[in-house]
């Protein structure tokens, strides 16, 4: 599967997901100096591999026919700003849009949580395509792989489009997980010492890789 038919899979899988609806959220893959990256406007049902633009790191379009996300300016900000970041995933999910609103940094209701960073924060609010919000994030993401764009949505990164999913999708889950409890009473949390023990511990988890070749 090349990067154009991955970046499809996944906004499909998002879709299905309930991780956005519509033509909301984005994805964008960074290879070198070109970024391939979501149109905007485009319902991801009838989204194809050709339909995905391509952009070097200032905006400049390479390749495609069709406009890149509005969100363009958020991808190229973080791309900037995070040398390790070969992906990203922005959602609308519900669970996790609600927690920006209550919250300021996503309240540690599961350790999963720690794949994302400790703490996980909610950036600032900003108006959608805006340098300001790409600002925001930015800020919000230090020392982080996820936040939160208050009343927006999510913002996921890593090193490949999978695991920028898995941390987008785990940080629906634990908004979900956290929102359910909150309900019911007063959720117990983790402590910030046991969050970090468990992301020193995740960053060995998995085969090792002489065993996935």
């Amino acid at each position: 599967m090349d990067t154009s038919e991955h970046i499809v899979a996944v906004c499909l899988r998002m879709l299905e997901e309930r991780l956005v609806i519509g033509t909301s959220g984005n994805v964008s893959v960074r290879e070198g100096d070109r970024i391939h990256i979501t149109p905007t406007g485009v319902d991801y049902r009838s989204l194809r591999p050709g339909d995905i633009p391509v952009v070097d790191p200032q905006g400049v379009q390479l390749a495609g026919k069709l406009a890149p996300t509005s969100e363009l300016p958020l991808h190229l900000a973080v791309y900037a700003a995070r040398p390790d970041a070969s992906a990203i995933v922005h959602t609308h999910a519900l669970h996790a849009t609600a927690v920006s609103t209550l919250c300021e940094t996503v309240p540690a209701i599961h350790y999963m949580l720690a794949t994302s960073g400790n703490p996980v924060r909610v950036a600032e609010y900003a108006t959608y395509g805006t340098d300001e919000l790409a600002r925001n994030a930015v800020r919000a993401l230090e020392g982080a792989s996820s936040a939160l764009l208050r009343n927006h949505g999510t913002l996921s990164l890593a090193g490949d489009l999978e695991s920028a999913y898995g941390k987008a999708s785990t940080l629906e889950w634990c908004a979900q997980l956290w929102l359910t409890a909150k309900a019911a009473g007063e959720p117990n949390l983790l402590e910030d010492k046991e969050m970090t023990a468990v992301a020193e511990k995740i960053r060995g988890y998995g085969q090792p890789k002489e065993a996935s070749q």
